[in-house]
């Protein structure tokens, strides 16, 4: 017998590919429909932020240095009360696996009460306290970088309760499914605070200033249209005003399950990297500003495969609600090896193109070489580590497994990364670099433990709903 023709032995290989992502519970189709929309969300968070990164640049190294230090804390408060919107993520996620509409509805209400609550307390509970705050973690920075950040630190708090709003109504749209209203809700939260950011920053010169008013009027925007979307035109979920101030405790029980465990590892995970950033102030500005650089490179490089961290959410989130444990085992394994192959494969295609990328920041010449040998070494330890490090708990959770998930993470966290990142970048002098080798070392541990775990039978034995 001759050859195959090359369009049949082509459609039989991608027949082959598309099986590694098709079920019982849903096939490649609906993966691809639920991935793409999250793709292109995560592509303009993490391109408008260096966009903005870039920007503040033009009022000075001070300015990106201040902002970068009190985004490390914004990631940290932020994470809080996302890790709750998770849950109702989950939540909803496994009532929709399950067919049962009613309840899906009441779990959405759920996680946006109590999100929005709990962003409100988080944002004015540090707005009061933003002097001590600054002092005790960065008091050893410069007076003029204290004085900026001083300005977006309390901007910032202001903003939480409408940022808060837009991750909790997002979360709630991924668990049913709607990515792609999700996905326009974040464009018009995060499109809108770079066009504001154009006005004040790079028309009016108001700096740091000008960014804090960009952030609030974005986020709060953001979320009127999403409360507006999901009383008027979200007809799955059917809700209304009364939802959201009334909603049962078995509800939020069953929410806080997955969040309040999240939430507590997004605190200590997070608390140590802003232990990890008071030793980078104490090597001085440029090495906060090569760490705020090569940080905004790096989450450019893992756009894929954060978007995949996400999606895998929803998926095995309805598979477990079904109650098909091998469709979730499967399409996890399957969605590891394609993060690996799209960190690969968007290393290869960018790190050509890391001059061009490093310029936007308009940084010192003396500290290019730096930001390259890191942002090198992070791509090719990333490819290996990061997807078992990060998308394989947000897979775990997702079956209801978030104890384990959480402690696991803040004991890799606070045993290797922040000790590990003290010896190799303070007591052996490498600086900025050994703090990032002592990061990818901790994703390897954290990976392991996360693969032995999967390979097991007790993260799928929670019964959540």
């Amino acid at each position: 017998m001759g050859q195959l023709p090359l369009k049949l032995r082509q459609k039989g290989w991608l027949e082959k590919l598309a099986g590694y992502f098709t079920g019982e519970s849903m096939d490649y189709r609906q993966m691809i429909a639920l991935f793409l929309p999250i793709l292109i969300d995560q592509a303009f968070i993490v391109g408008l932020n260096l966009v903005n990164t870039a920007m503040i640049s033009s009022s000075g190294m001070a300015a990106v240095s201040a902002v970068n230090m009190v985004d490390s804390l914004n990631i940290f408060l932020i994470n809080v009360f996302v890790a709750v919107a998770t849950g109702g993520t989950v939540v909803v996620a496994q009532y929709k696996g399950s067919g049962n509409n009613e309840m899906v509805g009441k779990a959405a209400a759920g996680s946006v009460t109590s999100v929005a609550l709990l962003s409100l307390a988080i944002g004015l509970l540090f707005a009061g306290f933003h002097n001590p705050i600054l002092n005790v973690l960065f008091g050893s920075a410069d007076p003029e970088v204290l004085g900026h950040a001083r300005t977006y630190l309390i901007g910032s708090c202001v903003s939480y309760a409408g940022i808060g709003i837009v991750q909790a109504v997002c979360g709630a749209l991924r668990g049913i499914g709607k990515t792609r209203a999700s996905l326009m809700l974040s464009l018009i939260t995060n499109v809108t605070y770079v066009l504001l950011n154009v006005v004040f920053i790079t028309m009016l010169h108001k700096g740091v200033y000008g960014m804090t008013l960009a952030v609030n009027i974005a986020r709060y925007a953001g979320a009127v249209c999403s409360l507006i979307y999901l009383f008027k035109f979200e007809t799955t979920l059917r809700l209304k005003l009364g939802n959201l101030l009334h909603f049962p405790i078995s509800m939020l029980k069953k929410i806080m399950f997955i969040g309040l465990p999240f939430a507590a590892e997004q605190m200590f995970f997070n608390g140590g990297k802003i232990l990890t950033q008071t030793f980078i102030v104490s090597l001085g500005t440029n090495a906060i500003a090569v760490n705020a650089i090569s940080s905004s490179l790096a989450g450019f490089f893992q756009i894929p495969a954060s978007a995949l961290s996400l999606t895998i959410v929803t998926i095995v989130g309805q598979c477990i609600g079904s109650g098909n444990v091998g469709d979730a085992r499967k399409f996890i394994k399957s969605i590891l090896w394609l993060g690996s192959s799209l960190l690969l494969v968007t290393a290869v295609i960018l790190m050509p193109f890391f001059h061009p990328l490093v310029g936007l920041f308009s940084p010192p010449q003396e500290i290019v070489g730096e930001i390259f040998k890191i942002v090198l070494i992070c791509n090719l330890f990333s490819i290996v580590l990061w997807p078992v490090s990060f998308i394989t708990p947000s897979a775990l959770r997702a079956a209801g497994d978030s104890k384990f998930t959480s402690i696991t993470s803040m004991l890799s966290m606070w045993l290797f990364r922040v000790v590990l990142g003290y010896l190799l970048g303070i007591e052996l002098g490498y600086g900025i670099l050994g703090v990032w080798l002592a990061m990818n070392c901790e994703w390897g541990v954290r990976g392991l433990i996360f693969l032995w775990r999967y390979r097991g039978t007790k993260w799928y034995a929670h019964k959540l709903i």
